[in-house]
């Protein structure tokens, strides 16, 4: 089992929701094109201000999908904790 990294796009400004929306619908085609199994994706707006998109990979595949999509950083990739009743 591989470890997984998170490739993150940093969006800002007024329009930075919605950039950041239209480049995760990229990211998609992107997956889909390339037929990649792990299909992680999404964008968070933290403020007004500040939108990011998001692709989560397998850490083998990192150069070659880093020097193609040159996403603004990354980080290693947590799954957010299953919902426990």
């Amino acid at each position: 089992m591989h470890r997984k990294i998170k490739f993150i796009w940093d969006f800002r400004g007024p329009t930075a929701a919605k950039t950041a929306a239209h480049h995760e619908k990229h990211l998609k085609e992107y997956i889909a094109i390339k037929k990649i199994e792990l299909n992680i994706t999404g964008y968070k707006t933290l403020n007004d201000m500040h939108s990011f998109a998001f692709m989560v990979l397998e850490e083998p595949m990192m150069i070659t999908l880093r020097d193609e999509l040159k996403p603004h950083r990354a980080e290693v990739y947590v799954a957010p904790a299953e919902n426990q009743s």
